[in-house]
């Protein structure tokens, strides 16, 4: 598992949006007020390779993988017709990433250690593997024995406050814990906030 040692000082370098922990109206004046400095200061553009290794970094945390995990799905991606399109799917059809979007975990990094820990099944079969590819068709549920959970018992009581936005590719019943995947995913650069062509640029040197 990719451990995070600051959060804070990673989404200063990265953007506020890579941790749910830092999207926040305080983490928002605080680098409005760096930028500032910046300005002031009269900060220089980096280079491409800059550029570039940071918008590598910011899918890895957004993510949660390890550098070797997203140099491999980029392997792959880059073979297809449309590689950002094909990257993206890839991301987000991860078990950890479909149980995130669902709502039934609060966090991507709670939703990796919920299917580590054999939490969540798929099609009725339990799965300990994050990166484990869900498919259109497929449902993603809590398994039986873990719906009593801190982890998921207040999910059910306080479902009508749940206002999480669902992507277009998942119907999810919270009462029952479970999500279908009836699309896939599509990617947006505005949308998602992540370049995956710039990723490609940094593999391709």
């Amino acid at each position: 598992m990719l451990l995070i040692k600051s959060k804070f000082k990673i989404a200063k370098r990265l953007g506020a949006a890579i941790f749910e922990k830092t999207q926040s109206q305080k983490f928002a004046l605080s680098e409005a007020r760096s930028a500032a400095n910046k300005k002031t200061r009269g900060g220089r553009g980096g280079s491409d390779y800059g550029r570039q290794l940071l918008e590598k970094q910011r899918v890895r945390f957004t993510y949660g993988i390890s550098e070797r995990q997203l140099s491999n799905y980029a392997k792959v991606a880059y073979t297809q017709p449309d590689p950002s399109a094909s990257l993206h799917c890839a991301l987000e059809m991860r078990a950890d990433s479909v149980a995130y979007r669902a709502g039934l975990l609060p966090t991507r990094r709670a939703a990796r250690q919920a299917v580590s820990h054999g939490h969540i099944i798929v099609n009725g079969k339990r799965t300990t593997v994050p990166s484990y590819r869900v498919r259109k068709g497929d449902v993603v549920s809590v398994r039986e024995g873990s719906r009593r959970s801190p982890l998921f018992s207040g999910l059910l009581e306080n479902k009508a406050e749940n206002t999480r936005s669902i992507p277009a590719w998942l119907t999810v019943d919270l009462s029952l814990l479970q999500a279908e995947v009836v699309g896939e995913p599509t990617y947006n650069t505005v949308e998602t906030g992540l370049d995956y062509a710039t990723v490609f640029e940094f593999y391709s040197r």
